[in-house]
Order: structure tokens, then C-alpha cells, then sequence
């Protein structure tokens, strides 16, 4: 249905005129409501709307919202390149308002958005002989490579697009940080380049430098091996379209050339973008696995809620080398190699047996790249919540770990400077060093360097105690039901989830939602959130951790028999009951995956990053902090690897069509068997 409404800031022009609504595609270029705007010959009117309170929980951490800010200035810059004259931006705590009133100030016809979701194919195309949905990835991601027509080719930008006066149609000042934050995020402008032509940048960058030895480096910690394209597919700088079929179209290159191993890297960073793939896909068929675990049995498991743990594992000092390297890393940079992302949170789940849930909040909070979907596959999988996840009673040692992804140390002397002394025989498990050894390095364990948070074979020994427990409880649970209880893939939502700590719902007063001029926000910040350096807060640590973790038992969750469970509620589709102009989507509109009951206010922001310094380098459209090894330095050997994130947007609705871009057929079997993972999944970093 398209209805006029009176133009109130558009100069009075009469005829088409379209608000190209931007949400989690901030690109020109495959852009598809953009290009159907730009083909409808009428005035176009971009804009982005800022509703984070949407979000409830999830609101963007500081680096997130560093980015779009980033990414905004740049797609303006873009869209007035093309003939627009500015992209209007709105402030709302309801994004479908906002959008209403700027088609009534605008006097639009008609509105044009794509999905929040960016995928090769749609959910419901992808799906097993039986026309049901993959409950495991190997056979999902086997299908996607294996379906009858191809992924619509991406579309190139619009040459140009019409503008109407907008000069009198006011735009929001958005606000995405406080003063306080300011230095923090002065470095990441170092670092990285946010933007649609910069993420393009970065893409031929890693087609032509590290995709063909990326079977090889990926697993290397202490080097940029990996694509850095996850946060420009995040937030739609980057259509995963694209990345799909320049990568395809490399791997029939080096196919012909005979280059295998070349060939083997475009099969295993296809796998990455499998992952990112199947991540939607599993949301999408199951919107509450951002909230409990896919298998029934694991809601019954006894999480220990220790909030010292949590604190100790996020400052980096559990006394494990390449976890608290880890940590730190992330506190600074707001960037993790996915082999360390697969470290720290297996350590966070198997070790300390935290509540996965709060894992994947902080990463959300901290993560340049963070992604619920694809954070919620990772966390799952570590967890052991999927069919085909890792095992929950398989503990990784960090010290087995340390030597395959950093084998010579670098990466832990570089976050950890403490330990920077220490010969390379002891760099992943100082404990074991002789007193001289730690002596001459400048350490006291316990004093400069924790010593460990608690020792492997007891933690192994805990969780085969709260595995015995799961068993027992959802035995009982069993008993207690008429018709039984069958295992498998589905929902867990008869025990409401485990709250998030107070420390990562801090009261912060943001940017009022109803914004018409520059507001500051102030946040209130905690001592503790900082990463401790060298031995500032470790002195601090030790009277805290030995006045808290002597009753760690008492502090598992206990898991009720019983549970009312409440209807989830559905959000009504305000777009497509609203009387107003049509919103397209070409024939489909699919809300956003993760639809949630409407919360207030949520109280939780990431805190602002300590101005680590940190050496950075770079390939043509982004940079990355690495640190070099020796120049003897070598890799280890190969690992079967099929995990990483990468990110998520958004497309119009495409008509399936079997258009041949490329003989296909020539390329050798790419069909994945399995995770194939000595390492495993984790959130969000495509390759």
C-alpha cells in the first residue's frame, strides 16, 4: 500500500519519493535497496535511525559504537558522492516511530530497507530431504555448496541517485561516546579503517596477500593471518555476497594453476563464512539460542556463579599465561585471533565453569566484530549446547595451547609484560620454572604474576562433578514427566536464564532517546574493569580472590524441578501494520532473528578500554595490532580448523535464479565432513 502524506520539510515536490532506511548495511555498493531506489527514478532520502535501546541487554559496547560512528560519517560522505545531499539521521528509542514520523516529514511514498541479515542463501532454502531444518553443520553447510542455482551476484553501486531539498528536514545529533572515552578510541582509529570502500580495501588486500597461505598461518596468534573482515561484515560495510564469490573465484584460479594449497585456503575460509553462515541459520530456527543452550540436558548444569572468577578471568590474572594475554588484548584493542577467542572461553566454561552467558555479554561489550549470531554459535559450541559441539567434560590445557598458537612466546611477552623475562621453555606455564629461572626473569608468582586460579586436575575433577549432577537432575527431571523427555535439538526455556552480574549492567546515563541537541553522556566507571599493569592491581587481586574462592561450590545455580514457562512474546511488525507508505523488501519482510519482548531501559554499557599503547601494523584498508616472532620462528604443524566469526547484515529480498558466474565443477570436492575442530568456533571473525 502506498499512501502520500503532506511534505513538510521536502520543498512541496510532488511524485515518488523513497526513504532508503539504513540499519545493518552501511554500504553503497550490493546494496540492494538501495539500487531498487536508485532504479525507481524518485527522490531518495537515506537515513539511519540510532534505537539501541531495542537492543535490551545488547546494547553496543564502546567499540561498537565507535565503529558506526565511523562507518556513518563515511557512508554520508558516499551517498553525497552520489547526488544525495546528506543521510538524515533520527535518535529513538523506537526505530519503526522514528521511521514513521520521517515519512511524515519527508512526504515518502514508499520505504525501502533490507533484511538485518546478510546471507548466501534464505533460512528456509537450506534444508535437509525432508524439508526440515540442519540440526548440524556439516550437512547444512554441504547443502549450501551443493544447492541447484548459485548466490545472486553482488550489485554494483548506483551511478547516481536523486535528491529533493532536505535542507529544511532536521537530523539527530547522534552521540556514541563521552569524553572519557575519547582517548581509547583515538586508538582505535590507529588501528582500523571503518567504512564500506575501506572494508573493499581490506578485502583485495587479503585476496591477494594471506588467503593463499591462510591453511598455514591462520592459527598463528601473534601475526595478522587472518582476513580482519569481520567487523566490516558486522555491520554491512561488506556484503558476504561478495566475499563468496571473489574467494570462489580465486579457489577456480588456483584450481587451474594446480596450486593446492592455495586451493585448500579458499576451502577452509569458505568453511569460516560456513560458520557465519550456519550462525544465522540456527538462530533463525531457534531465536532463543542467545539465551539457553540448545540441548535440553544442559539446563540442568551447575554453573558457578562466582562473580570473583568473572572478574579475575576478564582483568586477565588466572595465572595462565596465554588466557590473561588474551584478555588483555581484548580490554585493549577490542580484538581477538579466533584461536585465542576459542582459548579464553573454553578456559571461562571448562575451567571456571562460569555461565556462558555472561561470557558471550562480555564479549559483546568488548569485540570490535561483536555478533550475537555468530557469538552465540561460538559460546554453544564451546559449551557443548549443539549435537556436533565439543564435548563439555574435554578441558583444553592453556600450556598445550600457549605452544601451538604462540610456540614462541611473543604473543604473551607482548600483553604481559611481566612475564616478557622469562625463557621460552616457561613462557606458557611459569609455575613449573625453578626458582632461579623466575628470579632472574623478576618474578614472584603470587606477587607480580598470579599464580594459577585453580589447578587443571582439580578443575577436571569439578566438572565431572557437575556433569554427575547434570545427569542426576535431569534424570529426576525425566521421572517427573508424564510422557518423558527426548533428548536432542530444541528449547531449554523451562528454567529462566542465569542474570548477568551487576558489573556488566552499570548505570549509565546515555544520550536521551528523544535527542535534539549535543547531550554528553557520563558513565560511571569501576576501578576493577582496568587491565591490571605489571603490578598495580595483583596485590590488590590476591586478598580479593582468597577471601572469595574457598566457597565456590556454595555458589552454583541452583536449578529448579519445576518451572512455569512464559509465552515468549512476539513483537508485533509495527512497519506492517502501520497506516503509511509500502515498506519493500521485494515481497518478504523478515524481522530481525533475535525478536524480544519489550524491555525497559537496560542499565549495561562496556566500560572505556586503558590507553594501552600497542604497536600496530596494517595491509591496504586495515590494520591490526601483530607482533612479530624471531625472525627463526616457524609454525606449527597443520590443524584441521573450521571455526572463526565473521558478521552479519542485511539484503532486499532476491528471486532465485541459477545464473553461472563460473564453472564450478572444476573445482575439487570442497564438502565439508564435519567441524573437523582440534580448536573449535568461536565468535566472530571470519577467517
Amino acid at each position: 500500500m502506498s499512501v502520500s502524506s503532506s511534505p513538510m520539510c521536502g520543498g512541496g515536490e510532488t511524485g515518488m519519493r523513497i526513504v532508503v532506511w539504513f540499519r545493518r548495511d552501511l554500504r553503497v555498493e550490493d546494496n540492494p535497496a538501495l539500487a531498487a531506489a536508485a532504479r525507481a527514478g524518485g527522490e531518495v532520502v537515506p537515513a539511519y535511525v540510532w534505537s539501541p535501546e531495542e537492543d535490551g541487554p545488547y546494547y553496543p559496547g564502546r567499540v561498537s559504537r565507535w565503529w558506526i560512528s565511523q562507518s556513518l560519517q563515511h557512508l554520508d560522505a558516499s551517498l553525497r558522492r552520489l547526488g544525495a545531499e546528506k543521510l538524515v539521521t533520527r535518535r529513538s528509542a523506537d526505530a519503526v516511530v522514528a521511521l514513521l514520523q520521517l515519512v511524515r516529514d519527508t512526504g515518502a511514498t514508499h520505504v525501502y530497507f533490507n533484511h538485518l541479515y546478510d546471507l548466501l542463501y534464505e533460512p528456509w532454502e537450506v534444508v535437509d530431504d525432508e524439508g526440515q531444518p540442519f540440526t548440524m553443520f556439516a550437512p547444512f553447510w554441504n547443502r549450501c555448496l551443493s544447492m541447484l542455482y548459485d548466490p545472486p551476484a553482488p550489485l554494483l553501486p548506483p551511478k547516481k541517485i536523486n535528491s529533493g531539498n532536505l535542507s529544511m528536514c532536521p537530523s539527530d545529533d547522534l552521540i556514541f561516546e563521552d569524553e572519557s572515552e575519547r582517548g581509547s578510541n583515538a586508538l582505535l582509529a590507529r588501528a582500523w579503517r571503518p567504512g564500506w570502500q575501506n572494508a573493499d580495501k581490506a578485502l583485495t588486500a587479503f585476496l591477494n596477500g594471506p588467503l593463499a597461505d591462510y591453511s598455514v598461518n591462520r592459527k598463528k596468534a601473534d601475526s595478522a593471518s587472518t582476513s580482519l573482515l569481520s567487523p566490516h561484515l558486522h555491520f554491512g560495510e561488506l556484503s558476504v555476497r561478495k566475499v563468496f564469490h571473489l574467494v570462489r573465484m580465486k579457489q577456480l584460479v588456483w584450481s587451474n594453476e594446480g596450486n593446492h594449497a592455495a586451493e585448500e585456503s579458499c576451502t577452509l575460509f569458505l568453511r569460516s563464512i560456513g560458520l557465519r553462515e550456519y550462525s544465522r541459520y540456527l538462530s533463525f530456527n531457534h531465536p532463543s539460542s542467545h539465551e539457553r543452550p540448545l540441548l535440553a540436558h544442559l539446563r540442568f548444569f551447575p554453573w558457578v556463579v562466582n562473580e570473583c572468577y568473572f572478574k579475575i578471568w576478564r582483568q586477565g590474572r588466572t595465572g595462565y599465561p596465554l588466557v590473561d594475554a588474551g584478555m588483555r588484548e581484548l580490554w585493549a584493542t577490542g580484538w581477538l585471533h579466533d584461536r585465542i577467542r576459542v582459548v579464553v572461553s573454553s578456559f571461562f566454561v571448562k575451567v571456571l565453569q562460569l555461565p556462558w552467558r555472561w561470557g558471550m555479554k562480555y564479549f559483546w561489550d568488548t569485540l570490535l566484530d561483536a555478533d550475537l549470531e555468530s557469538d552465540a554459535l561460538g559460546w554453544q559450541y564451546i559449551t557443548g549446547s549443539l549435537p556436533d559441539g565439543r564435548e563439555l567434560d574435554r578441558i583444553d590445557n592453556p600450556q598445550f595451547e600457549g605452544y601451538k598458537f604462540d610456540p614462541h612466546g611473543e604473543y604473551v611477552r607482548r600483553w604481559i609484560p611481566e612475564l616478557a623475562r622469562l625463557p621460552t621453555e616457561w613462557i606458557h606455564h611459569p609455575w613449573d620454572a625453578p626458582v632461579s629461572v623466575l628470579q632472574a626473569a623478576g618474578i614472584e608468582l603470587g606477587s607480580n604474576y598470579p599464580l594459577p586460579i585453580i589447578e587443571l586436575d582439580a578443575a577436571k575433577a569439578r566438572l565431572q562433578e557437575a556433569l554427575s549432577e547434570m545427569w542426576q537432575l535431569e534424570a529426576a527431571s525425566r521421572a517427573t514427566m508424564n510422557n518423558g523427555m527426548e533428548e536432542g535439538l530444541g528449547d531449554s526455556s523451562e528454567v529462566p536464564p542465569i542474570e548477568f552480574p551487576q558489573e556488566l549492567q552499570m548505570e549509565v546515563d546515555r544520550q536521551p532517546a528523544q535527542a535534539t541537541a549535543n547531550v554528553q553522556m557520563t558513565a560511571r566507571r569501576r576501578e576493577d574493569q582496568m587491565v591490571p599493569t605489571m603490578t598495580a592491581s595483583l596485590n590488590r587481586a590476591e586478598t580479593e580472590v582468597s577471601a572469595d574462592l574457598g566457597n565456590s561450590e556454595d555458589t552454583r545455580a541452583q536449578v529448579p524441578f519445576h518451572a512455569h514457562l512464559e509465552p515468549r512474546v512476539q513483537r508485533q511488525d509495527a512497519i506492517q501494520n502501520a497506516e503509511g507508505p509500502a515498506l519493500r523488501t521485494n515481497g518478504f519482510h523478515q524481522p530481525n532473528f533475535f525478536q524480544q519482548p519489550q524491555k525497559r531501559r537496560p542499565e549495561g554499557v562496556a566500560p572505556s578500554v586503558s590507553e594501552a599503547s600497542s604497536s600496530w601494523t596494517g595491509r591496504e584498508g586495515a590494520v591490526v595490532p601483530v607482533w612479530s616472532p624471531p625472525a627463526a620462528s616457524g609454525h606449527s604443524e597443520t590443524f584441521a580448523a573450521d571455526e572463526a566469526d565473521v558478521s552479519s547484515r542485511s539484503y532486499l529480498d532476491r528471486h532465485p535464479q541459477s545464473h553461472r558466474l563460473m564453472n564450478w565443477s572444476q573445482l575439487s570436492q570442497s564438502l565439508t565432513t564435519g567441524w573437523e575442530v582440534e580448536n573449535s568456533v568461536q565468535p566472530n571473525l571470519i577467517g
